[in-house]
């Protein structure tokens, strides 16, 4: 398919998104947007998916939008206007994981950092590239990636453009593991089964959290983790949980 796709599928509570256009290293089209942004709440309204695994197929995660498609927009502000994968991401509940295998570069930075957590292979590499071709990154670069690695890190990726190794990655705090690439998948896969394990509302609530912390302040960010503790407290898994805690045995969570 010229315009790639995005493969899709569930086990065990687990759901993989793969980008699939490898002959164009995994660049996104206005159709992979349109996918994703039909998926996500389908996701987000499927009791069978606790988590996602975001990743590529080929030797790159994505390297962003498929510039060819640029000039189709009349307009700057039509092309601001226009539907976003990061856009779609961002509005996930369910826990993230990006598993990044290859070049993450401009729109796939942005993709990975619009993950919850980041791991990525030996061959992983990472550039806000955008500044090179006389623009910048326009679905949360700035803000997600200096929440990250801190601005001074995150200042030398956004006003060079170049890029940086996986283990420079793990350095700065942009992924949080680096593994051979065979390995991956298997590590991410392991990784998503333990978070799934976990109670579904309680692990959404945490990223909710996660999301709100970077931008409130410290006390609103506080009274709204109780908040959001609060509720928690009060499903039928917290019950459980609670139960499983005086039986000494593993809990059992349905997500209610």
């Amino acid at each position: 398919m010229t315009d790639g796709r995005i493969g899709f599928e569930v086990h065990d509570f687990v759901a993989t998104l793969t980008l699939d256009r490898p002959d164009k290293l995994n660049a996104a089209t206005a159709a992979m947007s349109n996918r994703l942004l039909e998926l996500i709440p389908q996701i987000d309204a499927d009791p069978d998916v606790r988590v996602v695994v975001v990743t590529g197929t080929g030797r790159s995660f994505s390297v962003g939008s498929d510039i060819s498609e640029l000039d189709r927009y009349d307009t700057p502000w039509a092309f601001r206007n226009r539907r976003d994968y990061c856009d779609a991401l961002r509005a996930l509940r369910t826990p993230a994981i990006a598993a990044v295998n290859g070049y993450a570069f401009g729109g796939g930075l942005e993709m990975a950092l619009s993950c919850d957590i980041r791991l990525a292979a030996t061959t992983a590499a990472f550039a806000a590239a955008e500044i090179k071709l006389g623009w910048i990154g326009g679905g949360g670069v700035t803000a997600l990636l200096s929440a990250s690695v801190g601005a001074s890190d995150a200042a030398t990726m956004l006003l060079t453009g170049d890029p940086v190794t996986a283990e420079e990655a793990l350095r700065i705090g942009l992924v949080s593991r680096v593994v051979e690439p065979e390995e991956l998948m298997a590590v991410a896969g392991e990784l998503a089964g333990r978070i799934a394990s976990r109670p579904p509302i309680a692990a959404q609530h945490a990223k909710a959290n996660l999301r709100a912390a970077q931008s409130m302040g410290l006390e609103a960010a506080i009274q709204y983790e109780r908040e959001l503790q609060a509720v928690a407290m009060g499903t039928a898994d917290a019950a459980e949980g609670r139960r499983a805690f005086a039986e000494r045995r593993v809990g059992t969570f349905t997500g209610r």
